[in-house]
């Protein structure tokens, strides 16, 4: 199939993401490395330059840091650690590259207007995740965000809770128990379209459990504030994730003890318009141009 698009329409511009993609995108670049531009998304765990560009977060390095090495058993690292540094055809992003930037967020406010713009305010929008081999937890950190939420809800007009797929079914069934009778309280029963866009759109501030880089990521693009649960349970690069969005002063530890109606803000992540630039320009030095 490249080989035809190739031969038929030109320069051909491959984006390939994930692990199973890498010898496919590799062999693609092989047919004609002149011609052909590979984007690889998220990192390969092998020689960079079977790429012409790599999208990664920051934290897919943090094996090569000192204090990672002595964490990892010796016979182990070659396989763990990136063989290369970063270098100029290595794009860094905070967190992972999403949809919900500012024309889908404006999208979404619009298509969510009649069901959310006449919530009491604030709004906390709240999505509780599910426990990873780098991020474990169970019924103790769900009981734990229930008392939290509950120490809160004095400051919040109205709430939204949402599961994902991960979410186990225990920890849904102890929210649900919780928060059903509170008409303060709306739970997404995953009926119906997903509110996930219109709550990015419409929330005031967020509370999060720290298992996953794409949703902490789409909401710290928003710049409202949010609140990350169970951040301390992680471990190995994904402490480092969460270390990084600290930093950036992007989120803070849910005490159970705020103010939701307070407003805080801070640079918001723009890891996908950056990186699409830095590809435009890329394509730039080879004299190519995305025509849209």
């Amino acid at each position: 199939m490249a080989r035809e698009s190739f031969e038929k329409e030109g320069p051909l511009l491959v984006i390939a993401s994930g692990r199973d993609t890498i010898p496919v995108a590799s062999t693609i670049r092989r047919l004609a490395p002149e011609n052909i531009f590979v984007i690889q998304i998220q990192h390969p765990r092998s020689r960079l330059d079977r790429f012409d560009l790599v999208i990664t977060p920051r934290h897919d390095y943090y094996p090569q840091t000192a204090h990672a090495q002595g964490q990892i058993p010796w016979f182990l690292r070659r396989w763990i650690t990136p063989r290369d540094h970063p270098d100029s055809h290595v794009i860094l992003t905070v967190g992972a590259l999403h949809q919900a930037d500012s024309t889908a967020l404006k999208s979404a406010t619009f298509t969510w207007h009649d069901e959310l713009a006449y919530l009491p305010k604030p709004l906390l929008v709240v999505n509780i995740g599910g426990p990873t081999s780098n991020c474990p937890y169970g019924d103790d950190l769900a009981k734990e965000l229930i008392t939290k939420l509950q120490n809160v809800m004095w400051s919040c007009g109205s709430l939204r809770i949402s599961f994902s797929r991960r979410t186990p079914v225990r920890v849904s069934e102890m929210f649900v128990k919780e928060f059903r009778a509170n008409s303060k309280v709306h739970i997404w029963d995953g009926e119906g379209p997903n509110p996930h866009m219109g709550h990015l759109a419409w929330a005031d501030a967020f509370v999060v459990t720290a298992d996953s880089v794409s949703m902490l990521s789409e909401v710290c693009s928003t710049g409202k504030p949010v609140y990350i649960g169970g951040a301390e349970r992680c471990k190995w690069k994904f402490a480092d994730f969460q270390n990084s969005l600290q930093e950036r002063g992007a989120v803070r530890a849910f005490t159970g003890k705020e103010d939701i109606s307070e407003i805080w803000s801070y640079p918001p992540l723009n890891d996908t318009a950056e990186s699409a630039a830095q590809v435009h320009e890329a394509l730039a030095k080879r004299g190519w141009k995305i025509c849209t």
